[in-house]
């Protein structure tokens, strides 16, 4: 793959990371420093790799959006227990921020950007099913992923909007690394439920399980099918616990009432997400149009209230890819009014009990979103603390995906505080 071209002036345009630790004392610096790594990405030197250890380091990662199996860590940890998703740092981007360099300075391992040391981080801890496999012959960790302390499925390794020309969300890379891969499209519920069975025997290491996967449009009524395999998945894994509910969090489409009731009454879910990405009926037109094709803007967000009467205030999100907004031709054009627009639109929704959540959007080989570049720090820094007062406004707590249990969202992690 060649080598990315930077955009050489892009420090010029915006606030450093120093200078926004500086403007916004208020606001933890691990989380600062987390949203920017998340939005630029890493590079490891060679003596940061030789800190790899395989028998205790995560370097293997398989999930919907794709796979790795180099010598690189999964991810980063800071001093204070923050999580840093680092994702990829793709050297064939075209417009791209110089990613942050891990390196090793008098033995300790560290973040630094342009020689100057920011923090001291840890490679994430490999678990120990990672070793194993299913009864099948598939390696467990193929079938789950662990984030520090959440175990993750992706059930479906494919998205069925992208069967129509058009209709893929436009930053997502699902497809391509599905066509790209050898991976089969759905995991079978055996192997799920043995992973899952085996991982939970490292006690302590877990405080809950994660699903999610591309959407399946297909069934009597729209969605159905997609409903039928989390319930079959959901029950399964159901058979680790005494009581009703576990802890755990669905990440699906935005299911109708009677989908809902479904997932609510036959498992043992506890928190359910529908991501709408996009807080803007133009934008989500434009940047998701299959998701406004099936089930549209306004009726997404209702389909969300409706989960709130069935799962309760704080059991209820829906994820943001804060920044595709910006993104041109036809986003918005300043970066005050995309502040703005977001924060009025998700105050609707926590006025209704729904905590929107923001990701720090990575720009992915595979997406139509190739050639674009993410906003400012200082852009993602502001919408973060404003999300976090909205929930706090609104009473709306944000447990089930919080800084232990999911540790993506710089907002939530505001929640620690």
């Amino acid at each position: 793959m060649a080598e990315a071209v930077y955009d050489r002036d892009w420090r010029k345009k915006e606030l450093s990371l120093r200078e926004v630790i500086e403007k916004y004392p208020h606001i933890s610096p691990f989380i600062i420093i987390k949203t920017d790594v998340q939005r630029r990405g890493v590079i490891f030197t060679d003596a940061a790799l030789q800190k790899v250890n395989h028998n205790i380091h995560q370097t293997v990662h398989r999930n919907f959006a794709g796979e790795k199996s180099d010598n690189t860590p999964v991810s980063l940890m800071l001093r204070d227990g923050t999580s840093v998703l680092t994702g990829g740092t793709y050297r064939g981007t075209p417009v791209k921020r110089d990613p942050f360099v891990v390196d090793v300075i008098d033995g300790k391992i560290v973040l630094s950007d342009e020689g100057e040391v920011f923090e001291e981080v840890e490679y994430w801890e490999k678990p120990e099913f990672y070793d194993k496999v299913t009864r099948s012959g598939k390696p467990m960790w193929q079938i789950a992923w662990a984030r520090p302390q959440r175990i993750d499925i992706n059930p479906n390794q494919f998205c069925q909007f992208w069967e129509t020309p058009g209709h893929g969300c436009k930053y997502c890379s699902i497809a391509a690394a599905y066509k790209s891969s050898d991976k089969e499209q759905f995991l079978s519920i055996d192997d799920i439920g043995e992973t899952v069975e085996e991982a939970l025997k490292e006690k302590g290491r877990y405080t809950s399980i994660f699903l999610t996967g591309g959407t399946i449009l297909d069934g009597e009524e729209l969605l159905d099918k997609e409903v039928d395999y989390y319930i079959e998945i959901l029950k399964r894994i159901g058979e680790n616990f005494g009581g009703k509910r576990f802890p755990s969090q669905l990440i699906g489409t935005a299911f109708n009432e009677r989908q809902l009731k479904r997932l609510y009454e036959e498992t043992g879910l506890m928190s359910y997400t529908a991501d709408i990405e996009i807080l803007n009926e133009e934008k989500f037109n434009w940047i998701c149009p299959g998701k406004a094709a099936k089930i549209g803007y306004e009726e997404w967000k209702q389909r969300l209230y409706k989960a709130v009467d069935i799962f309760g205030r704080g059991y209820v999100n829906t994820g943001l890819v804060v920044g595709t907004e910006m993104a041109e031709p036809y986003g918005f054009k300043t970066e005050e009014e995309g502040i703005e627009t977001i924060l009025t639109e998700a105050e609707e929704l926590c006025r209704n009990g729904v905590s929107p959540v923001g990701c720090v959007w990575t720009v992915a080989p595979g997406s139509l979103f190739f050639n674009q570049k993410s906003p400012s720090l200082e852009y993602y820094v502001r919408i973060s603390e404003g999300l976090d007062s909205l929930r706090r406004k609104y009473g709306i707590h944000v447990d089930m995906d919080n800084y232990r249990r999911c540790g993506n969202h710089p907002d939530t992690d505001l929640s620690r505080v």
